[in-house]
C-alpha cells in the first residue's frame, strides 16, 4: 500500500513515476533532467550514454556524484542516482535549433561582462573566451590595427562644419562597420551580420556625454579578419567601441594642448562645462593620440620661405624635457647594429602603439608597445629634407668619461635633477632619504667624498636624458627633432646633419668648435665642415687678434643670393659649397677656438639673424614639462612630434599670409623679420595667459 503524503521529490523511478526529462544531444548521450518534483523547475545536466558503461554515466548533481562514490566503494556498482533513472526511461529528444551567430556573439558578450562583474573571470578563461571574439589577440589584432592605420585614415584638413562644435549635432545610436566583403581575401567574401559590442558605449562631445550607444563588428568567414566601427564622416573617432569622441572634441584637445593645457587639466574643464563626468585624463589622452595616429599628417617640418633645404639653420637643446631613464631603462643594441634607423619603420610603429591602446585594457600586453633603446629610437627629419628612409642614431657610442667631470659641475648637474631622482638616488646611494630637498642635496654633496658614491652620481646623471635637440631655420620653424636618452652631446646633431640630403652652409651651434671636429672626424673622406673646419678664416694668429680688435669682416655674398658660379656639389639654394659652423652671440669671445666662429663677423648675417630663436621656442615648450615629463617615453615622444608639427603648421600659415612671394635674395631679411613678429607674439600670448590664469 503507498501512502498518500509520501514525499516523491527524490522517490524511487520507475515506469509508474519519473522525474521529467528530455534528450538534449543524442549524439552524445545528454540529457536534461528535472532536478526534483517540489519548487521551481530548474534541469540538471545528465550523461546517459551506453548503459552498463561507468565512463559514459555522470549526473551533474554534486550530491549525488558523492552518493554515487559512496555506493562504488561500498561494492554496490549497479547504483544509479534518481536523475540518471529518469535519463533511462526517457523517450523523447528536442528538435535541432541553430542559433543565429549575433545571438550566440550576445550571450557570448553577456556571460563575459558577468564574469568581470564579479571578478570570476581567471586570465585562462578571459583568454580562452576571447580566442574567436572579439577584440581579437596576436595575429588578429596586429592585422586589425594594421588595416585601421591604413585604410581609415582621417585627412589633414577637414571640412568647416566638422572643425566647429555644434550643440545641434545628432549622432547615431547604432555604430556598424561599413565594410561588407573582407578587404583582405580574394574576391568578395561577405562578412558575417553585424555582432553585438556593447550597448553601453558613450559619445563625448563639448557639450554632453551621449550614452546607451550600440556598437558592433563584423567577420570574415574565411580569415577571421575583424572590422570596427572607424567612419570619421561621421564625426566621431571611434576609440575602444565603449568610449567614442566627436571630432570636434578632438580638436578641442588639440587646440588645448597647443597653448600648454595638460589633459587633466582639459578634462576638469570639461566637466566644470558639460557638468557630467569625463572618463580619466590618461584614457582620454590615448583616445586624443590614436586621433592623431589616425589624422593623415604629412609631418613635413618644412619653411614655406626657407625651403626643404635652409642655407641657415639654429640650433638648439631643451633640456627641461629631460627625463629620468637608467642605464638599466635602455635596451643595448645587438653588436650588428651600426647606429642607422628606419625613420618610417620607427615612427609607424609608434603609430601602431596609439592606435593598439584602444584595444587592450589598462596595463594589457600592447604587441606595438616601443621601450626606450638604442637600435630602434629614431629622430623626425621631414621627408624632403632628409637623405633617405634610414636615418643615424650613434648614441650607444657615447662614452661616460666620469674623469672630465668636476665635482662643481657635478654638483650643479645634481640641483637640477628633480626632487623624486634626487629621493630616488639618496636611497641608491645608502643615503637618508627623508627630510626637504635641500637636506638630500646636502647629504649628496657629504657623500660625494666616496669616490663609490661620486661614480654613481656622476653616472646616474650621464645617464639621464639629455632632452629634446632642433634644428631650425632662422623664421623659427622646426626642421628636425630628437630625443637623446642619454647626455645631449654634440653627437647628436652630428647625426641630425649628416642624415640630410643637403648640408647647410652655416650651422649656428653654442658648442661649435667641438660639433666641427666630431662631424669631420665622422666623414674624414669629405670632410661635411670646410673650408678651415668650420671656420671663417685660417685660424691664424694674426686673424684671431683682428676678430678681436672687431677688425675682420668675412663677406659671404651667396646668401644675399649674390653667387658665383655654382659649385658642383653646391648647396641648392646658396650654390656654394662652403660649410660653416658658427657661435651665437650669447657665446662669442668665450673660446679661443671660437673667435673665428663669430656671427657678428659676417655682415650678411650680422644683426639680421638671431641665435636666440631657439631660447624662444624653448620657452614656450617649457610651458608643456609639466605634463610631458610624466609621461611614458613612447607617449612623450610621440606627442611632442605631433605638438611641434602643430606649431609649425601655425608659424608656416604666418609666414604664407605675410609672404609678398619673395625670393631667397631677402630670405634673411624676411626670416629676421618674422622673428621679430614671433617676439611680440609670444609676449603677447603669454600676457593673455597670464590674465586668463590671475
Amino acid at each position: 500500500m503507498e501512502r498518500k503524503h509520501a514525499d516523491r521529490s527524490l522517490s524511487a523511478v520507475g515506469e509508474t513515476f519519473q522525474l521529467t526529462s528530455q534528450c538534449v544531444d543524442e549524439a552524445n548521450g545528454i540529457f536534461a533532467v528535472l532536478k526534483a518534483v517540489k519548487g521551481h523547475g530548474v534541469p540538471l545536466h545528465v550523461r546517459y550514454q551506453t548503459p552498463g558503461d561507468d565512463s559514459g554515466v555522470l549526473c551533474e548533481s554534486n550530491e549525488c556524484q558523492m552518493n554515487v562514490d559512496v555506493a562504488q566503494r561500498s561494492g554496490i556498482a549497479s547504483y544509479q542516482c534518481v536523475h540518471i533513472g529518469a535519463a533511462s526511461f526517457c523517450g523523447s529528444s528536442v528538435e535541432r535549433v541553430s542559433l543565429e551567430e549575433g545571438i550566440l556573439t550576445e550571450m557570448q558578450e553577456l556571460f563575459r561582462t558577468e564574469e568581470r562583474r564579479t571578478g570570476h573571470a581567471s586570465e585562462e578563461e578571459d583568454i580562452a573566451d576571447h580566442r574567436h571574439g572579439y577584440p581579437p589577440k596576436g595575429l588578429g589584432l596586429r592585422c586589425m590595427v594594421s588595416y585601421i592605420l591604413q585604410k581609415k585614415k582621417i585627412p589633414a584638413v577637414l571640412p568647416e562644419d566638422m572643425r566647429v562644435p555644434s550643440a545641434l549635432k545628432d549622432y547615431p545610436q547604432h555604430l556598424c562597420p561599413n565594410e561588407t566583403v573582407c578587404q583582405d581575401c580574394p574576391g568578395e567574401v561577405l562578412l558575417s551580420d553585424p555582432m553585438l559590442i556593447t550597448h553601453n558605449a558613450k559619445i563625448l562631445t563639448n557639450w554632453c556625454i551621449i550614452k546607451d550607444v550600440a556598437t558592433y563588428s563584423k567577420r570574415c568567414p574565411q580569415c577571421g579578419m575583424f572590422y570596427r566601427y572607424q567612419e570619421w564622416k561621421d564625426h566621431l573617432h571611434n576609440f575602444n567601441d565603449h568610449i567614442i569622441l566627436d571630432i570636434p572634441l578632438c580638436l578641442t584637445l588639440r587646440n588645448l594642448l597647443q597653448v600648454h593645457t595638460s589633459m587633466s587639466r582639459a578634462v576638469e574643464f570639461l566637466r566644470l562645462t558639460t557638468g557630467v563626468e569625463f572618463p580619466p585624463p590618461d584614457t582620454m589622452l590615448d583616445a586624443y593620440l590614436q586621433f592623431e595616429a589616425l589624422t593623415d599628417h604629412d609631418y613635413k617640418y618644412s619653411c614655406p620661405s626657407c625651403g626643404d633645404h635652409p642655407p641657415v639653420v639654429i640650433m638648439g637643446v631643451h633640456k627641461h624635457a629631460a627625463s629620468s631613464l637608467s642605464e638599466n631603462d635602455i635596451e643595448k643594441p645587438p653588436e650588428s647594429f651600426k647606429g642607422e634607423v628606419s625613420v618610417e619603420e620607427f615612427w609607424e610603429s609608434l603609430s601602431k602603439d596609439m592606435i593598439c591602446r584602444g584595444f587592450v585594457a589598462n596595463g594589457g600586453h600592447n604587441p606595438f608597445a616601443v621601450p626606450p633603446s638604442y637600435h630602434f629610437w629614431a629622430p623626425w627629419i621631414g621627408k624632403n629634407t632628409r637623405r633617405s628612409d634610414t636615418v643615424l642614431n650613434t648614441e650607444f657610442e657615447k662614452v661616460n668619461d666620469e674623469t672630465a667631470v668636476t665635482e662643481e659641475k657635478l654638483r650643479e648637474e645634481l640641483f637640477k635633477l628633480k626632487d623624486d631622482v634626487i629621493r630616488t638616488l639618496c636611497t641608491e646611494c645608502g643615503v637618508d632619504s627623508a627630510g626637504s630637498r635641500s637636506d638630500l642635496l646636502l647629504r649628496l654633496y657629504n657623500e660625494m667624498k666616496s669616490k663609490q658614491t661620486y661614480d654613481k652620481i656622476c653616472s646616474k646623471i650621464r645617464s639621464a636624458s639629455g632632452g629634446w635637440g632642433v634644428i631650425m631655420c632662422p623664421c623659427g620653424i622646426v626642421y628636425s627633432l630628437k630625443c637623446s636618452l642619454r647626455a645631449e652631446s654634440p653627437q647628436d646633431f652630428a647625426d641630425l646633419l649628416l642624415s640630410w640630403h643637403h648640408m647647410p652652409n652655416i650651422v649656428i651651434y653654442d658648442f661649435a668648435q667641438a660639433l666641427a671636429k666630431h662631424t669631420n672626424l665622422r666623414a674624414s673622406e669629405k670632410l661635411p665642415f670646410s673650408p678651415f673646419e668650420g671656420c671663417l678664416v685660417e685660424p691664424t694668429q694674426a686673424n684671431k687678434e683682428l676678430a678681436r680688435r672687431g677688425q675682420l669682416e668675412v663677406p659671404l655674398p651667396w646668401l644675399d643670393g649674390n653667387s658665383r658660379q655654382a659649385d658642383p656639389h653646391g648647396h641648392p639654394v646658396t650654390g656654394s659649397a662652403d660649410h660653416y659652423v658658427l657661435c651665437g652671440r650669447s657665446h662669442e669671445g668665450i673660446a679661443d677656438g671660437d673667435v673665428l666662429r663669430k656671427l657678428s663677423l659676417v655682415p650678411q648675417l650680422a644683426d639680421r639673424v638671431s641665435s636666440q630663436i631657439s631660447e624662444r621656442l624653448f620657452a614656450q615648450m617649457k610651458k608643456n614639462d609639466y605634463f610631458l615629463n610624466m609621461s611614458l617615453p613612447s607617449t612623450h615622444l610621440y606627442q611632442m612630434r605631433n605638438i611641434i608639427h602643430h606649431y609649425n603648421e601655425n608659424r608656416a600659415d604666418k609666414l604664407s599670409t605675410g609672404s609678398t612671394g619673395s625670393s631667397g635674395s631677402n630670405l634673411l631679411t624676411e626670416a629676421v623679420l618674422e622673428s621679430l613678429t614671433r617676439s611680440r607674439d609670444d609676449v603677447m600670448e603669454d600676457t593673455i595667459l597670464t590674465s586668463l590664469t590671475s
